[in-house]
């Protein structure tokens, strides 16, 4: 590999790293929402709030890593 593919590569692995610790942080805060440790908009408001953003933090913990791989893949060579 070269350089420039090289740090290409470093950088879509910390953006997939970094997606994924966004991902568990939004679930723990989501947790945290129903749980109702944090007040925003009084339960049951919140309760939905949090499952809606454990629910991102779910999809941006599990499938955006494989949506942003797949778009990066290299392609394929005969």
């Amino acid at each position: 590999m070269t350089d420039a593919a090289d740090a290409l590569a470093k950088k879509r692995f910390f953006a997939l790293a970094a997606m994924r610790l966004m991902g568990a942080l939004l679930i723990l805060a989501g947790f945290v929402l129903i749980r109702g440790a944090i007040a925003l908009a009084g339960q049951p408001a919140d309760r939905w709030i949090g499952v809606a953003v454990v629910l991102v933090g779910v999809f941006d913990f599990a499938v955006m890593p494989k949506i942003l791989a797949r778009r990066w893949r290299s392609p394929k060579t005969p």
